[in-house]
């Protein structure tokens, strides 16, 4: 049954505007509240005069939670609502000196208080902070009070709906009733954790999906691939994965190869693999309207497509020019996408990038579909039109390209990375920040996105290092692959007509930097798998805001020059082209150390990394991408407490596969102790059955006044003499 949207829309300067511009927000009475606990601190508003058996599905939700007894007179935060024929408000009253962050993917400061943001999936190249929607919609907030105690709120609806954080929260859409989830779990960190059993985990990816990335685009023809990839191993700059963008396919077909440009990519993989690389190449949602070519051919047969209000096949323009879209919420519609990936994988294809997917349509005012659209549903999903199905499209991609994935590499762990997204949208993809520009203001606002991607349930985000559009400076480029080597999806990229990027484009100065920056990474990479397999399991983000080292320390809640991987290490950036930032550190003691002879005080790239007292990293030697074996020897950097303890663990499994489900793991935890003059390292305790290498143990003690350095085998203690 075809489902009428109530909404307001106005058509201003050619774009589909849904609020006004006085912003106003609903004017009727607010109607009765129902409240109920679904955990002990999780709780779940709706109007008391919601129908909830017409309720819409929810998408950002693993499964509705069970009601567990009603709201206690004790429960803080309240959720109270406003409706009128047009639109449907959820507020929520925040105390005087409560930090906003989430939203999802947003553009400007890490602090979002005072800020405006929409749901609406748009391809919106080059952006900034005056728009107010990108390409993924998280209807979340992650709210931290005066004393440091937090709590999240998450609107669970995919219409369009404004987050309006200028007085308080407030969540806003078209006349669509939703409901609200409130978790008030004590620290930020507890919050998160709630927030992943809610909407789900991310998969534990491959290990070559945490080295770093080169694309472009595009690379071509397939000469141009192999030159790129022989550059990096000739100049010893590590990387494990080539890009392949829309320039490999013929005539912008998808699931096609350029006869000319890429006779042969069995070949292509083939040479990429034996030089250590991955390759991940881009499959778009739109379809070439064409018949004879066998996508197009199979999806009309099968009545694959979106329908226009008429119920006839929609068509867009996009790169191939006029364009059908697969129906992502028929199950028939999802099975035979996942099916195209078998020939297309067959070519010895790792990953799969899935790009344009909000959709992006070239010929309409809204440059997508119009909401007006019919999708058909199957399943648990309902007919719906695409005002509510838009914000979800590019996730039901994604999703059903990680279905094809896994069932045509079951021996690997898929790697697919989407543009579009939504609330949950983990547990199918990782993803980008979109087409950012070669700017100051855009190095800044990747690290900040990144941050509120991960305290939004996203861990596995990066945006494009060195920006997509405009050419920036080589001093630019410098600064930003230095921090940018620490981003959980570390990428560069570049858009066609641009000039090159890559790291060496530069010259020499630029190549030494971004040689260091990564090497740093590759050192760093036992220790960011282990906190990728925590983020598997916890939710928790890989790259957390300053502020998570002391909640209630109000300095540290606007900072984001300095962030922490994980909760041991804190990177200290530069992001500015004066590099005058004046950063606001946590209390406690964090130790300075470094990883490939850099020197931060007189090199301007590289970011400042400190250890925390009480810590204890694991680190590889430096390689040229995982294939190597990168823990001969291991290191442990060492950071005593003020008791002269320290802890930390190392996560390993075989990099890939599934192995480690069934107990092919390796969990050690180490453990130091100072006593007598003498620091003695141990392992603690281990945990899963692959078997412990036989390996060189380095222990590097860092102390206030220098590296202190001992050997050994894992197999006994090994000890770091104290000097006086």
């Amino acid at each position: 049954m075809r489902r009428k949207i109530l909404a307001v829309s106005l058509v201003m300067a050619g774009m589909l505007i849904l609020f006004n511009a006085a912003n106003k927000p609903a004017q009727a009475s607010g109607p009765a509240v129902r409240a109920e606990m679904v955990s002990p601190d999780m709780a779940r508003f709706i109007a008391g005069d919601a129908d909830e058996s017409i309720l819409p599905p929810s998408f950002a939700l693993l499964k509705k939670p069970a009601p567990a007894g009603p709201l206690p007179s004790s429960w803080k935060v309240k959720v109270d609502f406003k409706s009128s024929a047009q639109e449907y408000e959820a507020q929520i009253k925040t105390e005087p000196g409560t930090s906003l962050y989430g939203t999802g993917e947003t553009a400007g400061p890490l602090l979002r208080n005072g800020r405006a943001t929409e749901t609406w999936n748009s391809d919106t190249p080059s952006y900034g902070e005056r728009n107010k929607h990108l390409y993924q919609s998280h209807p979340w907030v992650l709210a931290l009070r005066p004393d440091g105690s937090a709590y999240g709120v998450l609107a669970d609806t995919t219409f369009r709906c404004e987050i309006n954080l200028k007085n308080g929260i407030s969540f806003r859409t078209a006349g669509k009733p939703f409901p609200v989830y409130v978790i008030d779990a004590g620290s930020p960190q507890a919050v998160l954790m709630k927030l992943a059993e809610l909407t789900g985990y991310m998969s534990l990816p491959p290990l070559w999906s945490l080295g770093y990335h080169q694309c472009r685009w595009s690379y071509y023809p397939d000469s141009r691939v192999r030159e790129v990839a022989d550059e990096f191993r000739s100049r010893n700059i590590p990387c494990d994965v080539i890009w392949l963008d829309i320039h490999y396919m013929d005539g912008y077909r998808i699931f096609s190869f350029d006869p000319k440009r890429f006779p042969d990519p069995k070949a292509v993989n083939k040479y990429l693999h034996d030089k250590g690389f991955k390759s991940v190449w881009m499959i778009d949602p739109g379809v070439k309207k064409e018949k004879g070519y066998f996508v197009y051919d199979q999806g009309s047969a099968g009545s694959h497509w979106v329908q226009d209000k008429q119920g006839a096949e929609f068509n867009g323009r996009v790169w191939p020019g006029p364009c059908a879209f697969p129906d992502f919420t028929r199950p028939e519609t999802r099975v035979w996408w996942s099916g195209l990936y078998r020939d297309f994988l067959a070519a010895g294809i790792d990953g799969v990038w899935n790009d344009m997917n909000e959709p992006s349509v070239f010929n309409t005012l809204t440059r997508t579909m119009p909401v007006s659209n019919l999708h058909r549903g199957g399943g648990d999903l309902p007919p719906g039109d695409h005002a509510l199905y838009h914000n979800v499209y590019g996730m039901l991609m994604a999703r059903s390209t990680r279905e094809g994935v896994m069932k045509y590499k079951p021996d690997n762990r898929p790697f697919v990375l989407t543009r579009s997204n939504f609330m949950g949208g983990q547990r199918y993809a990782a993803t980008w920040t979109g087409d950012n520009v070669a700017s100051w203001d855009h190095l800044k606002y990747s690290v900040t996105m990144v941050l509120n991607m991960g305290m939004s349930g996203q861990p596995f985000a990066g945006p494009d290092i060195g920006g997509f559009s405009g050419k920036g400076t080589p001093q630019m480029f410098g600064r930003w692959i230095g921090v940018g080597a620490f981003f959980p999806f570390s990428r560069g990229h570049a858009a066609q007509g641009n000039i090159d990027k890559e790291p060496w484009a530069f010259g020499p100065e630029i190549e030494k930097a971004s040689r260091t920056a990564l090497e740093r990474r590759y050192r760093l990479l036992p220790y960011y798998y282990t906190l990728f397999r925590e983020a598997s399991l916890t939710g928790l983000p890989v790259m957390r805001p300053l502020f998570f080292a002391d909640p209630a320390d109000p300095k540290l809640r606007d900072e984001y020059e300095a962030f922490l991987i994980g909760s041991d290490m804190m990177v200290v950036a530069q992001l500015s082209e004066k590099a005058d930032h004046q950063h606001a550190l946590p209390k406690g003691v964090w130790r300075p150390f470094t990883l490939a002879g850099e020197n931060p005080a007189k090199d301007p790239y590289q970011p400042e990394l400190r250890i925390r007292a009480g810590a204890i990293i694991p680190l590889g030697r430096v390689v040229q991408n995982t294939t190597q074996k990168s823990l001969e020897p291991l290191t442990l950097l060492v950071s005593l407490d003020k008791d002269g303890k320290a802890r930390g663990t190392l996560y390993e499994d075989a990099g890939d596969g599934w192995a480690y489900q069934k107990g092919e793991y390796l969990l050690t935890t180490y453990s130091a102790l100072r006593k007598d003059g003498k620091v003695v390292v141990v392992v603690e305790k281990s945990e899963g059955a692959m078997p412990r290498p036989a390996r060189k143990l380095t222990v590097e003690l860092v102390t206030d006044k220098g590296v202190l350095k001992a050997e050994g085998g894992e197999s006994a203690a090994i000890t770091v003499e104290l000097k006086d």
